[in-house]
C-alpha cells in the first residue's frame, strides 16, 4: 500500500524493486541490527550527520508501508530527506519486511526490532533521548500508533498517515465488496493473524494501536494524523481509522462521534458543524483542510487526497516536540505541504 505523499520532491524517491540491488546511498547506509528476541540479523538503515560526533542530535524512526520491505527504499525516501535536511540521525528498520506473516504485522518481534533500531542508534551516536521521533504512513502508520502505545517512554512524538488502528475493523473493510478496498489485504492479515478475527481475536488485538494507544495518552506523548478524506474510495484504509485513533487519544468531550465518522466515510465529505475554517500553510487549495479537530495531546487532520500523507506538515510537527512537555500546536505562517520546506 504505496502513500502518494504531498511533501515528495527528491531524486531518490525512485523505488528500488525487491531482489535488485539497492542504490548506492542506500546500500552504504544498510547495517544488520540484531533482535534481543530471538536473535536474528535484522535489515536496518542508519545514518548520522558528522555533528553528531560531538553534540546529541534528535532521532527519527522511518517506517516503510504494508506491503513493502526494506528493499522499497521509495518508503524511507521522505524521512531520510528530511533527517539530512535538519542534521537528525536516522533509522529505518524493516521490521520483518511484509505484513504477511506471524513475526511481521505489529507482532512483538515487529516492536523489539524497532526498538532494537533504536537502541542500535543510541550505541553508536550521540543522540538526544528526549527527541526521539518515529514516522510512517499506512502500515507504517500503523506501526507509528502501535509504538506510541506499546513504548510511550522511548518516543517524544510521532506523526501517523492514513494508518490502520483497528486490525479486525480493517479486516471486514478490505473484505466489503467497494471501489476502494481490496481482499488481499483481509488475507495477510489471516496470514498474520492465524485466521479470520472471529476464530483469533486476541492476535488481531494484539496487533492493533487502538488496544495500546491508550498507555500513549496517559504519558502524553503528542500525537499527529493526518488522512485524505477520499481514503477508503481511493486508497483501502477508511478515513475512521484515523477518527477513532484520534479518539482514543483525545479529551472525551472532544471526541467524534460515531454517527459523524459513518457519514464522512459514506459521503467523502464533512458534516458542517465539523468543517474546517482556519488556516495552515502546509495545506494550500489543491490540499486543503477539512476537518481538524485538536485535543490533548494528539491533532487529527482530514484534508483533500486519498491515501494520503504530509511529510512537511508532519516533521514541522516533530521538530516543535519535545519529551516531557505538553504538545506545540504553533502554526507556522509559512510552509508548503508541495516541497521539501520546513519551517524548524
Amino acid at each position: 500500500m504505496n502513500i502518494a505523499s504531498v511533501a515528495l520532491c527528491v531524486s531518490f524517491l525512485a523505488s528500488a524493486a525487491l531482489g535488485a540491488a539497492l542504490p548506492p546511498e542506500w546500500a552504504a547506509m544498510l547495517v544488520k541490527v540484531r533482535s534481543t528476541l530471538d536473535g536474528t540479523e535484522q535489515p536496518c538503515y542508519f545514518w548520522v550527520p558528522e555533528r553528531a560526533k560531538a553534540e546529541a542530535v534528535p532521532l527519527v524512526v522511518g517506517l516503510h508501508t504494508w506491503s513493502g520491505d526494506y528493499k522499497y527504499v521509495s518508503h524511507y525516501g521522505p524521512v531520510f530527506g528530511y533527517a539530512k535536511k535538519l542534521g537528525w540521525a536516522f533509522v529505518g528498520p524493516d521490521f520483518r519486511g511484509a505484513n504477511d506473516k506471524p513475526v511481521a504485522c505489529g507482532s512483538d518481534y515487529v516492536v523489539q526490532d524497532i526498538v532494537d533500531a533504536v537502541n542500535y542508534a543510541r550505541a553508536r551516536a550521540k543522540i538526544d533521548s528526549s527527541r526521539i521521533y518515529i514516522v510512517g504512513g499506512s502500515g507504517g502508520g500503523h506501526m507509528t500508533l502501535l509504538m506510541l502505545g506499546r513504548h510511550p517512554e522511548l518516543f517524544a512524538a510521532g506523526a501517523a498517515f492514513c494508518p490502520i488502528s483497528d486490525l479486525a475493523r480493517w479486516h471486514a473493510d478490505s473484505m466489503e465488496k467497494h471501489p476502494g478496498r481490496n481482499k488481499t489485504y483481509a488475507k495477510m492479515l489471516e496470514k498474520s493473524c492465524g485466521g479470520v478475527p472471529a476464530e483469533r481475536p486476541w492476535e488481531y488485538a494484539l496487533r492493533s494501536p487502538l488496544t495500546w494507544i491508550g498507555r500513549a495518552r496517559d504519558a502524553g506523548v503528542p500525537a499527529y494524523i493526518c488522512t485524505g478524506i477520499h481514503d477508503g474510495w481511493r486508497g483501502s484504509v477508511p478515513v475512521g481509522h484515523s477518527v477513532r485513533a484520534f479518539n482514543a487519544l483525545a479529551d472525551k468531550a472532544d471526541r467524534i462521534g460515531e454517527s459523524d465518522i459513518a457519514s464522512i466515510e459514506k459521503d467523502q465529505a464533512v458534516p458542517d458543524s465539523l468543517a474546517f475554517a482556519g488556516h495552515d500553510p502546509f495545506y494550500g487549495e489543491s490540499r486543503r483542510i477539512h476537518l481538524r479537530r485538536t485535543s490533548a495531546n494528539v491533532r487529527l487532520t482530514v484534508f483533500e487526497g486519498g491515501h494520503d500523507g504530509n511529510y512537511a506538515a508532519g516533521f514541522d510537527f516533530l521538530a516543535r516536540q519535545r519529551k516531557g512537555r505538553s504538545a506545540d500546536w504553533t502554526i507556522p505562517v509559512q510552509g508548503s505541504g508541495d516541497s521539501m520546506s520546513l519551517t524548524k
